[in-house]
């Protein structure tokens, strides 16, 4: 007789995606002074459906952001203006900014264009 263990839904494998994602312009400074961060996040959120670069934001700034002034990243769940975006050397606005689905080796850069003076 043998004992089959069931697998919660907790417990299963979640499929992951593999991409890089960078930050120039200070806001490595938010990210543990680190400008390239290799991540495996999963492919889907919590919904099922596929991730998109809104959820990244959400993921980076729960599990990869060490500062606590998050407020210099997002605003009111958004990424915050004056930070662009580059997916695979393409500007986001042409890719459908925070809805663009995230693929496996995907190159996501953030640039800061806000500086102290």
């Amino acid at each position: 007789m043998s004992i089959a263990k069931e697998t919660t839904s907790e417990e299963a494998e979640v499929p992951k995606l593999s991409i890089i994602v960078e930050f120039t312009g200070g806001l490595e400074m938010l990210f543990s002074d680190q400008r390239r961060h290799t991540l495996s996040i999963p492919a889907a959120n919590k919904e099922g459906k596929p991730v998109t670069i809104a959820n990244l934001i959400g993921y980076l700034c729960e599990h990869v952001m060490k500062d606590n002034r998050k407020e210099l990243f997002v605003l009111q769940d958004h990424l915050r203006p004056g930070i662009l975006v580059l997916i695979n050397d393409a500007d986001w606005e042409l890719e459908g900014e925070e809805a663009y689905e995230i693929q496996a080796g995907d190159n996501i850069l953030f640039v800061s264009t806000l500086h102290g003076g």
